[in-house]
């Protein structure tokens, strides 16, 4: 959440939803709407290095972890 909360203009709005789906954890994070495209960022650049930090985290906490946006 730091590092999301770092990108967005209105960080006081950025919180993460967690949600047990079987084995897997999805993580929603909730931005306010003008601020998702700079999460998603050009081409999914940004949102794909988010994912790919939690995924190392989960990884090595041997967990599979989703990350979906919503607003």
């Amino acid at each position: 959440m730091f590092v999301v909360k770092k990108l967005v203009d209105k960080p006081d709005v950025v919180s993460i939803d967690e949600v047990q789906d079987g084995d897997e954890t999805v993580l929603k994070l909730v931005v306010d709407e003008g601020d998702k495209g700079k999460v998603i960022g050009k081409q999914g650049k940004v949102i794909k290095a988010i994912r790919a930090l939690v995924g190392v985290a989960a990884h090595k906490a041997g967990k599979r972890v989703a990350v979906e946006i919503d607003s």
